[in-house]
């Protein structure tokens, strides 16, 4: 079994980084989307290098913060850059164990598998799970688990989706979200969670 292991600094250290003052000083309204890039690309540059500033610092409030202010194009720029579109899914799924309200989720047990569309894989999907059970919840590339539903999605809608910064249900009637399977538990899944508001 691959299940995602993470170790990141205290929430009070981590909202305190440098790289949290940093990010809000970016004026996003200024960057290309090949800039944006160019930003991103660096502090996950210095933080492989051990140099003390690295994206997984970012506090979850800056985090929905960058991505309430960027546009679309810049989002999807993420999407199509393979080390970024990995190391962003990797941050939301570690975070998700982080941010589960287990008060919420009681009487839960379920199984949502994820599909990621445009990824460089054989049958062009990057694929997770989440698993809600015994008032836990644990994220991993292993599938070996039979999903009660499984969620297909682009990796920009989705960052925007877990970060609380798209209409859920709007992205469920539109079709930007598909479902196979039980229904219910990929609608009510984000309500197990404590995602912060964007701040203006």
């Amino acid at each position: 079994m691959r299940w995602r292991r993470f170790s990141r600094p205290s929430a009070s250290s981590a909202s305190g980084h440098a790289v949290n003052g940093f990010a809000r000083k970016l004026e996003l309204s200024k960057l290309t989307p090949d800039q944006f890039v160019q930003v991103l690309e660096t502090l996950h540059m210095l933080g492989n290098a051990g140099a003390g500033i690295e994206l997984s610092a970012l506090s979850t409030q800056v985090l929905v913060d960058i991505v309430a202010h960027s546009s679309r194009e810049q989002l999807k720029a993420i999407a199509d850059h393979a080390e970024l579109r990995s190391v962003f899914l990797d941050e939301i799924f570690r975070r998700m164990s982080e941010h589960f309200l287990p008060a919420r989720a009681r009487y839960v047990n379920v199984v949502v598998s994820w599909r990621f569309s445009g990824a460089e894989s054989e049958d062009g999907y990057d694929r997770f799970q989440t698993v809600i059970e015994d008032g836990l919840c644990v994220s991993s590339t292993d599938l070996s688990r039979t999903p009660d539903t499984t969620i297909t999605l682009s990796v920009d809608d989705f960052i925007r989706m877990a970060t609380g910064n798209a209409a859920v249900a709007t992205m469920f009637v539109t079709g930007r979200v598909k479902v196979k399977g039980e229904y219910a538990p990929a609608v009510r899944l984000s309500s197990y969670f404590d995602i912060p508001k964007p701040t203006e």
